[in-house]
């Protein structure tokens, strides 16, 4: 998946880190206390923040507390340590966009598409500190369970697009060219925070475009995706 969108990423999100850490640090009355999960949640917020604009080695646990107003002993308390916390963090994001992504159960095959796609976007835009978390922060290979929750919201983002296309199966080609196309998706959002000089809905719509120019070009090397192809255009024409 430089440096311009570090600051916009790192900005989503901070008034309310800040806002509630000043509350904590002003020990005035009238302060709410915060329940486990929102402690916790809060936590997984300032380290998400952290983990969007700085590689994890890069990133103390006092980095996490101090973004969040807490004490150290407390982020330790959570989570016992810096990885659990990454953890929890990527964790987090994937949730939030695995719920944004439930499939369309109406419309045209392409139209389910532009659905889902919006709804992803709403993601990227919403969540721009767990988007780039999960895309660029993180161990260079990838290994262990940071892997498992990166490949397990791709392998979920495929799923949703199969069910947009009605499709249960794909064969070989048709899910390298999914893959290949999801890919192009990721960079794009990653693109767009850092630049946001094209419109999102148009950005949207150019993606939706490319996927089909994609079938388009695979059907040549499979009769099925050329099938599919064939049927997408019908549909949208019908």
């Amino acid at each position: 998946m430089g440096a311009s969108w570090l600051g916009y990423a790192a900005q989503v999100g901070d008034r309310a880190v800040a806002g509630k850490a000043r509350s904590r640090q002003s020990g005035g009355r009238g302060r709410r206390r915060l329940s486990v999960d929102e402690r916790r949640d809060e936590l997984i917020e300032a380290a998400l923040q952290l983990f969007s604009t700085r590689s994890p080695e890069d990133i103390s646990i006092d980095d996490v507390a101090a973004r969040a107003g807490a004490s150290r002993a407390l982020v330790y308390h959570y989570f016992g340590g810096k990885y659990e916390l990454y953890i929890a963090a990527l964790g987090s994001a994937a949730k939030k966009l695995s719920v944004l992504l439930e499939p369309p159960t109406e419309g045209k095959p392409l139209e389910r598409l532009r659905i889902s796609l919006r709804r992803y976007f709403d993601f990227v835009e919403s969540h721009a500190a767990g988007y780039t978390a999960l895309l660029r922060g993180g161990p260079a290979d990838r290994s262990g369970e940071a892997g498992e929750i990166v490949d397990g919201i791709r392998q979920l983002l495929l799923d949703r697009i199969l069910h947009s296309l009605d499709v249960e199966t794909p064969q070989p080609i048709l899910r390298i060219t999914l893959r290949a196309w999801m890919a192009a998706v990721e960079t794009a959002g990653l693109d767009w925070l850092e630049n946001r000089d094209v419109p999102r809905p148009q950005l949207e719509g150019l993606l939706v475009d490319h996927l089909v120019v994609m079938f388009h070009a695979a059907g040549r090397h499979d009769p099925g995706t050329g099938r599919l192809f064939d049927r997408l255009a019908q549909e949208e024409m019908g």
